[in-house]
């Protein structure tokens, strides 16, 4: 089992940049990727951004393509999400969630995964 923690979120004005990020402990082999999913209020949660971790090949929801990068440091077992240009359409608790099945691209679409993080908010408002 592989255990996720996330951190970075704040109140940011419109326009401004935040880099959130989702540190990985545990079994983190047995998963093949990892990304990151938002849940704005009386919305459901929807994918934002996430890696394959084979070839590290990364995925984008539209509404975020330009603005938002996923990466990830092996080496720190952390995975980053730096949003720029942040809209207020983007404020949402955003969670870090892992899969371990392989889904390839459909990691950015499918919400039903296998390990969770506690969310970390993010508010963008002037």
């Amino acid at each position: 089992q592989v255990q996720l923690v996330e951190s970075g979120g704040g109140l940011v004005q419109p326009g401004g940049s935040l880099r959130l990020s989702c540190a990985m402990s545990g079994y983190t082999s047995d998963y093949y990727s990892i990304g990151w999913y938002r849940q704005a209020p009386g919305k459901e949660r929807e994918g934002v951004s996430c890696i394959v971790f084979s070839d590290d090949s990364t995925y984008y929801a539209d509404p975020v393509k330009g603005r938002f990068t996923i990466s990830r440091d092996n080496a720190k077992k952390t995975v980053y999400l730096q949003m720029n240009s942040l809209e207020p359409e983007d404020t949402g608790v955003y969670y870090c969630g892992a899969s371990a099945r392989w889904i390839g691209s459909l990691c950015v679409s499918i919400t039903t995964l296998d390990a969770w993080g506690q969310g970390t908010l993010v508010i963008v408002s002037a």
